[in-house]
């Protein structure tokens, strides 16, 4: 795909709709369904050539007003400004939207669309820092196949638990359903507790995920699924962090992340 300089810029760095499309294409925004009303792609446009990317997890006022403080010419998230339909734009909707426009600062939000990719997705980089081995897709949303991804483990709930830990920080809350040592483990960043079923009858040991229902606890442990609870924020940096990577050396500007965790 070309990169045409946005009009008007002298120097040639890319505007936000040249970066947008690239983005589009090299996660298949369009062909992944996501939640209802989520607008994967280009939420805010900016008008100033893009020569600071800013990556964040959450499309929230302060993580829009530390872009804005930082420079950033580009925001991309991967929770955006607009969830389940139209909402009025009032109250924080009209704050968010404030600091976006009186920043000039573009915003690019991508969801399922990040977390399933093979090379920069959210599960995949969760799946290697825990060092599991063999990875296949497994479990599915909607038409979305492989929603997550499972591998090899072979090692102590103990020892798993510990990695967990160390990648994702503070302490793990652990659903001791499972065998143990672990044999395969699933790994389904976020809000996975959903697929806490589809983790066992695809024969898996355990699962990692950020967080879940109340309910889950008793579910995973009559299941006989171990759960590993690591934080919705936490377990989805990576993926965000990694696009903004790849966007900065596609296109020769800079990035950075701006972290703002929830402890959720």
């Amino acid at each position: 795909m070309g990169v045409n300089p946005p009009a008007g810029s002298e120097t040639g760095a890319p505007g936000c709709r040249d970066i947008a499309a690239w983005i589009d294409d090299l996660l298949s925004v369009d062909e992944i369904e996501d939640y209802p009303g989520v607008l994967n792609g280009l939420q805010v446009e900016g008008a100033r050539p893009v020569r600071l990317v800013g990556a964040a997890v959450d499309a929230c006022l302060a993580s829009i007003e530390a872009a804005a403080d930082a420079g950033c010419d580009m925001l991309l998230v991967h929770h955006g400004l607009f969830w389940g339909g139209p909402q009025r734009v009032t109250g924080p909707a009209y704050r968010r939207l404030k600091a976006l426009f009186d920043a000039d600062l573009a915003l690019y939000s991508v969801h399922l669309p990040l977390d399933i990719h093979p090379e920069l997705g959210n599960n995949l980089l969760a799946a290697r820092v825990l060092g599991l081995g063999n990875c296949e897709p497994f479990g599915s949303f909607g038409s979305v196949e492989g929603i997550g991804l499972a591998g090899l483990a072979g090692v102590p709930v103990s020892e798993m638990a510990a990695r967990v830990a160390e990648a994702f920080g503070g302490n793990p809350t652990v659903i001791l359903g499972g065998p143990d040592p672990i044999g395969r483990m699933g790994v389904v960043t976020g809000g996975g507790g959903s697929l806490i079923r589809q983790a066992a009858e695809s024969g898996l040991d355990a699962l990692l995920t950020g967080e879940g229902n109340h309910h889950t606890y008793h579910e995973a442990a009559e299941l006989g699924l171990t759960v590993f609870y690591a934080g919705h924020y936490a377990t989805e940096t990576a993926g965000i962090r990694a696009l903004a990577a790849r966007v900065a050396a596609r296109f020769g500007g800079e990035h950075i992340f701006l972290d703002h965790p929830t402890g959720l």
